[in-house]
């Protein structure tokens, strides 16, 4: 792992570069750079040539990235926000505090009713770290997007939905994502789902879809949709549009960093008429 004063832009850049069978990857995100490939030779040489253009420091093996870390096990590479996570909790003083088994009450609409919460500021930077929290912590992208719609005017019971999730965060801080290789890195699987109406004010869905390249997950979404849905296939057929899009991006992203894929994609749904 690299860093280094080479880009100004806030957007990550993934570049690839090649040599015969050899294949190697440059991630960038402003000044911190991870480089990896199968040719160490080709990376020592590459790592040489930045450093006699800029001035970059080395910090060896990965470990921390952006706030992620970075643990190699013994099949593959386990990611987590361990040290990002406790920093949260102890913002909002629940470090001590009871965990719970979910995220969120079941069947929970939250609205704009209710009276203020007092510290709104306070509300608005808990929900951005839990924003954060996401990258790692799939499992809670649903309630997080669901105590993000309120951030111009939350209500105290949007803030205890805040406090529920933190607590649930308490009892699974060491929870991460695990990657493990492959020979064959299978093909891309969608699960897409939707709630009709599940907002009470607008009457918008929630779309949220999860997508696995082989055992692994790699993408992920709760969103709220644009629009109100008139019937269970309209809405379930829009979570599908969305989950198709993201197919196909990730798709072009595979082909584009060299990853032959056997199997075409498969889109998963359990609406029979959207299916239709």
């Amino acid at each position: 792992m690299l860093m280094a004063p080479l880009c100004s832009c806030a957007d990550t850049s993934l570049f690839v570069f090649h040599q015969k069978f050899d294949i190697n990857y440059l991630l960038l995100y402003v000044d911190d750079i991870i480089i990896t490939g199968n040719n160490s030779s080709l990376l020592a040489r590459f790592t040489r040539t930045l450093n006699s253009e800029f001035a970059t420091k080395d910090l060896g093996s990965l470990s921390y990235f952006l706030g992620l870390k970075a643990t190699p096990t013994s099949d593959g590479l386990f990611i987590s926000q361990l040290k990002y996570a406790r920093d949260i909790l102890t913002r909002a003083q629940l470090l001590d505090s009871k965990p719970v088994h979910t995220p969120m009450v079941v069947s929970q609409h939250l609205s704009t009713d209710g009276s203020l919460f007092s510290d709104p500021t306070l509300y608005r930077s808990l929900v951005g770290a839990l924003q954060y929290l996401t990258i790692t912590r799939p499992e809670i992208a649903h309630a997080v997007n669901s105590v993000s719609q309120f951030l111009h005017a939350p209500t105290d019971d949007h803030f205890l939905a805040v406090k529920r999730i933190l607590r649930y965060v308490k009892g699974t801080i060491h929870y991460g994502l695990h990657f493990r290789p492959s020979t064959s890195p299978g093909a891309l699987v969608a699960y897409s789902d939707a709630d009709w109406a599940g907002c009470l004010d607008t009457r918008h869905s929630t779309s949220g879809y999860s997508i696995y390249l082989g055992n692994n997950l790699v993408s992920w979404s709760a969103k709220k949709q644009p629009t109100v849905s008139r019937s269970s296939c309209e809405f379930e057929y829009r979570a599908l549009a969305s989950t198709a899009a993201e197919l196909i991006w990730l798709t072009h992203l595979l082909h584009d960093l060299k990853v032959s894929m056997p199997q075409q994609s498969t889109l998963l749904c359990d609406n029979k008429s959207a299916i239709f």
